[in-house]
């Protein structure tokens, strides 16, 4: 609900601060006085295009504020919380124009002007101005509907089941793409895995061959070595014969030597135990040596195969057996994703499915409510002076391709003020004044369901007067019994039933002309009403007929 509009240096507005409260409240005053200075104010605050036409004398910069307080839950909160602004209790929207800039702020945080403006379409709706917005942008009418149908719930889980079915597409798609793809590949991977399989590469394998062909590059050194340490040892006077005749010497002294000579002796055993254990190395090797006289060569071999996998894999040779098992693990997968695509068919159908009749279901509640909401119209319409008009609500369904989270359905809002004429969108059919009384009806019918927010009219009661002024009047003021309405008038019939009344006014000053707006009270009302009846001289009859009109229920 707006609470408080303050308005600074705009056009003939030095400083204004108005206060409002739910209920209905007219707005009056003479032609010219400033009227649609306070919409094109409150319009600034919400979010429309920066005007800088709309700066005043009294200064180089304009500045209009709204407040708002704010229920929870609220459509202006789910917007906040997307835009990571925390609304609180009150809501603060502040533009300014100044330098040529329009800077907006949503509880002093600046924000974008489209931001404003998405905050702004969920706060109020003004009917008579801003083309394209509330009731006249048809792709609010479906939400509309669903209201009214009481089907927000079914069109909620219908979304769910659309973002379900999307995912699921989305997963069988990417599967199909990757066994395309491998498929594709097939031959090349089998034949990869073929040959890798005829290599059969092992971890670490080519450290350990380059190291044996090292070996065995050498191999006439290395025997040399081994015939020099075994000749070093075996020989007669090499070391084992040294440390065995030692030994002996030792022995034949244990017995006199006692303990003394026992560590001596030990020392000696394993010495010898070593020397056997180095002659028995050394035939080992001698062994490997003499092994394979083409060994060196299928190492190179070897070596060769390993590393003309890698270059042509681009791995190095140590990642050749990873490389060969997930290529292996591929070629095997391609069996098993065929299956695997048949499930993800299947659920992607189980979804569709499942949105379809959803869908279906929500379309056929839609076209029950519509009837029901264009015959709630239609009984509207001829108290209003639209007894000739035609009132529908058209479901269009929609090709497959056209689906999408909020249904099957293309829903809109048509009419026609001519008997005979084709229907059509109601801003392109009907005149200002009749505009704004279509929007009035479909807004007394739509307002048991419709979202909390603020209803501003705007010329609702142009081109009419008596019986039907007063009927407009009346359905305001039902309005204003479930909402906050602001309603700019030059009927008295329609400013009577307000709540609440304040009059614009315009007059000179030393620095030019200047507007004003003032609150009345219950005398001021009977006066302002009794010159709208009667103009700037007011009769005796203007004034009982304008306490007739307050008087009435």
């Amino acid at each position: 609900m707006l609470t408080r509009l303050q308005v600074r240096n705009v056009v003939l507005i030095n400083r204004l601060d108005l206060d409002f409260r739910k209920g209905l409240t007219v707005l009056t005053g003479e032609t010219g006085a400033g009227k649609s200075i306070l919409l094109d104010s409150l319009g600034l605050a919400l979010g429309s295009r920066a005007n800088f036409d709309l700066i005043g004398i009294h200064g180089d910069r304009a500045e209009v504020t709204a407040c708002f307080d704010l229920p929870d839950p609220h459509p202006a909160r789910d917007v906040l919380d997307d835009a990571g602004i925390e609304p609180g209790d009150e809501l603060i929207l502040r533009r300014q124009l100044r330098d040529g800039k329009s800077p907006a702020l949503i509880n002093d945080r600046p924000v974008s002007a489209t931001l404003l403006r998405q905050v702004g379409d969920s706060l109020i709706e003004i009917q008579g101005q801003f083309e394209g917005r509330g009731l006249l942008d048809v792709t609010t009418h479906r939400a509309l509907l669903d209201r009214f149908a009481s089907t927000t719930d079914e069109a909620e889980t219908l979304r769910s089941a659309w973002q379900d079915w999307q995912d699921a597409r989305q997963r069988h798609a990417s599967a199909r793409a990757e066994l395309e793809e491998a498929r594709a590949e097939e031959d090349w991977l089998r034949d990869a895995v073929s040959q890798l399989d005829e290599l059969s590469p092992e971890d670490g394998e080519e450290d350990s061959l380059a190291e044996e062909r090292t070996m065995l590059a050498n191999v006439t050194k290395i025997a040399e070595a081994l015939h020099y340490v075994e000749s070093a040892i075996s020989t007669e006077d090499g070391a084992a014969g040294m440390i065995g005749a030692a030994a002996k010497n030792v022995d034949r002294m244990a017995d006199t030597g006692g303990s003394l000579l026992e560590p001596v002796i030990n020392a000696l055993a394993r010495v010898d135990a070593e020397l056997e254990e180095t002659a028995s190395c050394i035939q080992a090797a001698r062994d490997r040596l003499e092994g394979d006289p083409n060994r060196l060569s299928f190492i190179e071999d070897r070596l060769h195969a390993l590393r003309s996998q890698a270059r042509k894999h681009r791995v190095t040779t140590d990642e050749l057996p990873e490389l060969h098992r997930g290529l292996a693990e591929r070629l095997s997968g391609l069996d098993d994703q065929s299956g695997g695509l048949a499930a993800l068919q299947a659920a992607e159908d189980a979804a569709a499915e499942t949105y379809r009749n959803l869908a279906s279901t929500l379309s056929l509640k839609r076209k029950d409510a519509a009837a029901d909401l264009d015959r709630g119209v239609m009984q509207e319409l001829p108290d209003l002076k639209l007894d000739q008009a035609r009132f529908t609500t058209v479901l269009e369904e929609l090709p497959e391709e056209r689906w999408g989270p909020n249904g099957i359905d293309q829903v809109r809002f048509e009419a026609n003020t001519n008997p005979g004429m084709k229907t059509g969108p109601i801003d392109r059919i009907a005149s200002g004044g009749e505009l704004a009384r279509f929007l009035l009806a479909l807004k007394v019918v739509l307002a048991d369901t419709s979202a909390p927010m603020t209803l501003i009219f705007d010329e609702v009661d142009s081109g009419v007067g008596g019986a039907v002024a007063a009927a407009v009047g009346n359905r305001l003021s039902r309005l204003g019994e479930t909402m906050q309405c602001l309603v700019i008038t030059h009927s008295p019939q329609v400013a009577s039933r307000g709540r609440f009344h304040f009059r614009i006014s315009k007059s000179a000053t030393d620095e030019g002309m200047i507007s004003t707006a003032e609150p009345l009270t219950s005398d001021d009302r009977l006066e302002e009403i009794s010159r709208m009846l009667s103009g700037s001289t007011i009769t005796p009859e203007a004034r009982a007929a304008a306490l007739r009109l307050l008087q009435k229920d």
